[in-house]
């Protein structure tokens, strides 16, 4: 008889070639890291080193320290900052709350045309975006828009270039992305679960507010989480429709580094882009473990 290892329960045969099929996959992953450390990891560095380089306007010297970190949450500056957190707050939790009925009515329709047709335009819709969404809006909403004209709504207070005029924008690509993420997850509610809950006398409310929504919330948060970052990144489309009349991070990023209002903020340009890693990758760290979370429940 052969002999197997209790530990691995494998035979003595097998445990070369395990071993050697891990170390084929690790090499695999070899490529991707390279390419990692290439396009993402030096690109990080020379942020980080001009975000810490300041430059004498006098004698052109320069030397490190932490005038552009600290300029970069201070004014102007720390507002659009607070501006961009507030508008991608307000803009992911709207998007969450309409997203997910709609993706159940997908998840739960008997049609399967309409359900690859709302996935497939979902999918369109939230790569969608820059100076063409823009456009579409500045014609259909804007101060001389075909809507705005026909509906009167210049005159009931509706202004397309402001705060809420650019989060219902940006709720245009955000509904689809969160009906996209969030679909899987409502596909893994098992029958059985609403069937086990009808028949010990549970109403449809009662359903989805102590079983469902329960095993949903980490899927919902990261879905949150990642529709947060997206409008939280976001840049072509707000530059294209309200300019600076919204304080926006990345609008104050492009003027600092053309120059538009001070001449030599680049550095202060490249602390700004840091802050927004930096707030990138607290996103990160909170959507990766939702997402495994959510994982194990819904497996």
């Amino acid at each position: 008889m052969t002999a197997v290892l209790p530990e691995a329960g494998l035979a003595p045969a097998a445990v070369p070639q395990r071993r050697r099929r891990r170390a084929f996959a690790r090499l695999a992953v070899v490529p991707l890291l390279v390419f990692v450390a290439i396009a993402f990891g030096i690109p990080a560095l020379a942020m980080l080193n001009g975000a810490v380089t300041v430059k004498d306007p006098a004698t052109s010297a320069t030397s490190y320290s932490a005038a552009n970190l600290t300029d970069s949450v201070r004014g102007a500056y720390l507002t659009a900052l607070l501006g961009s957190v507030k508008l991608s707050a307000v803009s992911a939790g709207l998007a969450t709350v309409l997203g997910l009925p709609l993706a159940q009515a997908v998840v739960t329709s008997r049609s399967r045309a309409l359900r690859e047709a709302v996935l497939t335009a979902s999918g369109v819709l939230a790569n969608f975006g820059g100076v063409p969404l823009a456009f579409a809006f500045v014609a259909t909403l804007g101060n001389a828009g075909v809507l705005t004209t026909h509906l009167g709504l210049k005159d009931k207070g509706w202004d397309l270039y402001s705060f809420w005029g650019l989060t219902l924008v940006y709720l245009y690509f955000l509904i689809p992305l969160m009906v996209l993420t969030i679909t899987p997850a409502l596909g893994g509610l098992r029958t059985q679960w609403r069937e086990a809950a009808q028949n010990n006398g549970a109403t449809a409310v009662q359903y989805w507010r102590h079983v469902a929504l329960p095993v949903l919330l980490p899927s919902l948060l990261g879905g949150l989480v990642l529709l947060f970052g997206s409008a939280f990144a976001a840049y072509a489309t707000a530059a294209a429709m309200v300019g600076s009349s919204v304080p926006l991070v990345t609008l104050q990023i492009a003027d600092a580094i053309s120059g538009n209002v001070l001449v030599g903020q680049e550095n202060v340009a490249l602390a700004l882009s840091l802050d927004m890693v930096l707030i990138a990758g607290l996103v990160m760290a909170v959507y990766l473990p939702l997402q495994r979370r959510s994982a194990r429940w819904l497996a």
